[in-house]
């Protein structure tokens, strides 16, 4: 994904930034590992088949291909994890791709890690362009979420506990489900499932769009305020937590602070996180086996949705 977006609010927030401590490598270490990693075999393996091929696959139950509609891309997966007890806490994670390309079956070493930590994790295909073009992605989320709140119990999930992530363009669809109440609403699904938004290196500001590729899947500039989850902050969304690189050059930081600015300017609860060295590749490979430890990420993620639940059960 390549999005250089331009941004032009004036909202600051807090900014929460993690450096490398005593207890983790420092991030010179971070880049040679991921670098070790991920250029291993590349002339015959794509850096998610090396991140296939590294994660390990016990601990949860697949569920594979489950139908949430009739087209061939309206499929999803479920991790169930082995040792946690039910009822679940239940993360929909969407891929990015620049609303392009990606495929869940790469993304087994995410549902993983978060399966590890205990969470019931649902990983789901969505219809790309050139054969769709926005919303139609969107509304495919929105029906993912839809089978899940009506099916995820038979998977020992908690239909009332659901949070929705995404990286890049992924976390564009989790942001745009989450703050554009229309999508699930017209669904089916109740806004009171839905307990909190993760966004990983997130678009959610990013006009004017300047791509061809883009002006083709967001349609006519007269529309574009319509593709921008920012525009449809009010305050009263469940609580988001945003995770972005500083050195992140495809989807830039900004997009992360403008949209922490609104959330927090309306009322809503939101926690912004930034990785002083991180960008655009290394905040998803945080959720590798062998580059967890390297990384708050997932520490961040858990605490996240721990205390949320909490909260709910209070």
């Amino acid at each position: 994904m390549n999005l250089r977006m331009s941004l032009h609010r004036r909202n600051t927030t807090q900014v929460h930034v993690h450096r490398p401590d005593r207890q983790r490598p420092t991030h010179t270490r971070h880049a040679v590992l991921a670098v070790v990693l991920f250029s291993l075999l590349t002339v015959s393996c794509s850096p998610l088949r090396i991140a296939d091929l590294v994660t390990p696959r016990d601990g949860y139950k697949l569920h594979a291909d489950l139908a949430y509609g009739a087209a061939d891309r309206q499929r999803l997966d479920v991790y169930v994890p082995g040792r946690a007890a039910a009822p679940l806490a239940v993360v929909v994670f969407f891929y990015g791709g620049r609303w392009q390309g990606g495929n869940k079956r790469d993304y087994r070493f995410v549902a993983q890690a978060l399966a590890d930590r205990g969470f019931l994790v649902v990983v789901p295909d969505y219809r790309l362009f050139p054969n769709v073009v926005f919303p139609t992605f969107i509304e495919d989320g929105a029906r993912a979420v839809a089978w899940i709140h009506r099916h995820i119990d038979t998977y020992g999930g908690d239909r009332k506990q659901i949070f929705l992530a995404g990286h890049s363009a992924g976390a564009h669809i989790a942001a745009m489900l989450s703050f554009d109440e229309r999508y699930l609403t017209g669904a089916g699904v109740p806004a009171a499932s839905i307990q909190g938004f993760l966004g990983l290196a997130g678009p959610y500001d990013f006009l004017p769009m300047e791509s061809a590729d883009l002006l083709q899947i967001f349609g006519p500039v007269e529309h574009h305020g319509a593709t921008q989850p920012i525009n449809f902050v009010d305050g009263s969304e469940p609580p988001a937590l945003l995770l972005h690189g500083l050195k992140d050059e495809s989807v830039l930081p900004r997009n992360s602070r403008r949209f922490a600015s609104a959330i927090q300017a309306r009322g809503g609860r939101v926690d912004a996180r930034y990785f002083a060295h991180g960008n655009h590749f290394t905040i998803i490979a945080a959720f590798i086996r062998p580059l967890q430890s390297q990384s708050s990420l997932l520490e961040d993620i858990e605490t996240f949705i721990r205390n949320r639940l909490s909260e709910v059960e209070s």
